[in-house]
C-alpha cells in the first residue's frame, strides 16, 4: 500500500523538507498541496511535480493523511478539518496561536477520535534517544537542573507577523525544547519568567528570548530560544541540551552533526553538508506508521500540543508584566 499524503498549505518552511522526505519513500507519496494562497501553492506543486488542489473541504477526501504546514493562526481551521473528515494528521508546531484555539483543537479531536500528531523532531534524534536511556536507567541520578538552546535564523514571511504566527521567537523556538523537557522528565513546566526583545532584525515581534522555567517538581529550566544566528550562518541554527543529575551530567547536540565546506572565488561560498539523522523523514515514517496503525508512535499528542501552547502563553504574559507567571495546566 502506498501511503497518499495531502500537503495543506505550503506557507511553512518546512514544507519542502517534507515533500523531498516523500518523495525518497517508496511506501508514500506526496499526492497534492493546496493552498490559500494561489500562486504560492500552484509554485509549490509546479516545483515538486505534484498536483494543486483548489482549497477547500475536497482535497481531504483525496488524501490517507495530511501535513499541515500552514501559518500557525490557521492550524486551527485545517485539523478541524482533518478530524471530520477522518484524515489523520501531522501539524506543523506550535499548535496554535492562542490557548483558547489549542482548547477548540483538543475537544474536536477527542471527539472525532482521529490520530493527529505535533511535529516535534528532536524526538526522533539519536542524541535525545540516548539520553532518554541514561535518565531511565538513573545513570544521572536525580535530576537537578536543565537547560538549553534553540537559537536560529529568523525564517522571514509570514513568522515576523503577529496575527499569523502569534509572536515571534518565543512562539516559534521555545516549543521544540519544552516539548523535549517534558517528554523525558514526565515534568510539565509550571511558570515561566520570561525576557524578550527585538535586537536583530526590522520586525514587529521579538526575536530574542530568555526563558527561565520551573517544572512541577521545581526543577529549573533555562532556555534560549532566540532568532540570533546571522543570514550567512553555517547552519540554520542549534539545537542543545544539558542535563544536570545529582552524580551525573548529559550535554547534547541535536543539529551539531555536520561539516562545512568554504570554497574561494567567486562562485565560492560557504555550504553545510548535514550527516546526522534524518528527522524530518523520521516525521513522515510516523504518520505513515499512524495512517497504518491508527496512532503516532513518537509525535507527541494534542494533549501535549496544547502544553506546550499553555507555556507559549504564560511566556507571553511574563514578558509583558514583567514577573513569572503559572503555566494553565488544562
Amino acid at each position: 500500500m502506498t501511503v497518499a499524503v495531502g500537503l495543506c498549505s505550503s506557507a511553512h518552511v518546512h514544507a519542502s523538507d517534507y515533500a523531498r522526505a516523500l518523495a525518497e519513500r517508496e511506501d508514500a507519496t506526496l499526492a497534492w498541496v493546496t493552498d490559500a494562497d494561489t500562486e504560492r501553492g500552484r509554485a509549490f506543486a509546479s516545483e515538486w511535480d505534484v498536483a494543486f488542489l483548489e482549497d477547500g473541504d475536497a482535497p481531504l477526501n483525496r488524501a490517507d493523511g495530511v501535513i499541515v504546514c500552514a501559518p500557525t493562526a490557521d492550524h486551527r481551521e485545517w485539523l478541524e478539518r482533518a478530524i471530520a473528515a477522518g484524515v489523520p494528521a501531522l501539524c506543523e508546531k506550535p499548535l496554535a496561536t492562542t490557548l483558547a484555539d489549542a482548547d477548540a483543537i483538543v475537544d474536536a479531536w477527542r471527539a472525532g477520535d482521529v490520530p493527529v500528531g505535533v511535529a516535534m523532531p528532536l524526538r526522533h534524534s539519536p542524541a535525545v534517544t540516548r539520553l532518554a536511556s541514561l535518565l531511565e536507567a538513573g545513570d544521572l541520578g536525580e535530576v537537578i537542573a536543565v537547560s538549553g538552546t534553540n537559537r536560529g535564523q529568523f525564517p522571514g514571511g509570514w513568522f515576523g507577523d503577529p496575527e499569523l504566527a502569534g509572536g515571534g521567537a518565543v512562539m516559534d523556538h521555545t516549543v521544540h525544547l519544552v516539548d523535549l523537557v517534558t517528554w523525558l522528565t514526565g515534568e510539565p513546566v509550571r511558570e515561566v519568567f520570561a525576557e524578550t526583545a527585538t535586537r536583530f532584525h526590522d520586525i514587529p515581534v521579538a526575536d530574542v528570548n530568555v526563558c527561565s522555567m520551573r517544572l512541577a517538581d521545581g526543577t529549573p529550566f533555562l532556555l534560549d530560544g532566540s532568532w540570533s544566528r546571522p543570514d550567512s550562518w553555517h547552519t540554520w541554527g542549534d539545537a542543545t541540551l544539558e542535563v544536570v543529575g545529582e552524580v551525573g551530567t548529559c550535554a547534547i547536540d541535536c543539529t551539531g552533526e555536520s561539516l562545512s565546506i568554504t570554497r574561494a572565488g567567486s562562485e565560492g561560498g560557504l555550504e553545510t553538508v548535514a550527516y546526522g539523522a534524518d528527522m524530518t523523514g523520521r516525521l513522515v515514517e510516523d504518520l505513515v506508521a499512524a495512517v497504518d496503525g491508527g496512532a503516532f508512535r513518537v509525535a507527541p499528542d494534542l494533549d501535549t500540543g496544547r502544553a506546550a501552547v499553555a507555556v507559549l502563553e504564560a511566556a507571553s504574559e511574563s514578558a509583558a508584566v514583567g514577573e513569572p507567571v503559572g503555566v494553565d495546566g488544562g
